[in-house]
Parts: C-alpha cells; structure tokens; sequence
C-alpha cells in the first residue's frame, strides 16, 4: 500500500494566494488613499472651502501644524484637527480665476 506524500508548499499556496488578493483588494488601495488625502492635508490653505468628516462646511481662516480653524458662520470659528478635514471643495486658486 503506497500513499502518496504532498508537498508542503502545496498546502501554503491557496494561503498565500488568499494573501495576494487581500494585498491588492483592500491593503494597496487603502494606502493609496491614505497618501492622497495626506497630500490634500499639507495643501490646506487660507480661504479654503473645505468639509469635515462630520459634515460641517466651513472656510479655512488658519492652518497650524495638527489642526485647522474654520469659519462656519459669520463671527464663528471652530478648531478641527486636520484628519477631520475629508474634502476641500473649493481651493483658493480656483476662485481667483
């Protein structure tokens, strides 16, 4: 009576597939993300239109190194940690022209 003995890389491959689909179906494009809204957060400038994670719209009055302080409403401004910022809807080079 022979039994045949399968290879153990046999047995990591679907494993290490699994891995491969995961890496490019949610890890790379979340990294992608990441580093584009990384550029969007060093680019905040005064007089930005911007919108908060938590749906507050708002212009841009001063950017500091972690946070943000907006306009919300005349003679209302509120401070925002910069990662709360998730859309710049206007930038102020678009509105000059």
């Amino acid at each position: 009576m022979g039994t045949q003995t399968v290879n153990p890389i046999l047995n990591l491959l679907p494993l290490a597939m699994i891995f491969v689909v995961f890496y490019f179906m949610l890890i790379r494009p979340q990294r992608i993300r990441d580093k584009e809204h990384q550029k969007l957060l060093a680019s905040l400038s005064k007089n930005d239109e911007v919108i908060t994670s938590g749906g507050i719209h708002g212009t841009v009055v001063n950017v500091k190194d972690t946070s943000v302080v907006l306009r919300v409403d005349e003679n209302v401004k509120m401070e925002f940690e910069k990662n709360c910022i998730s859309v710049v809807t206007k930038k102020e080079q678009q509105k000059n022209q």
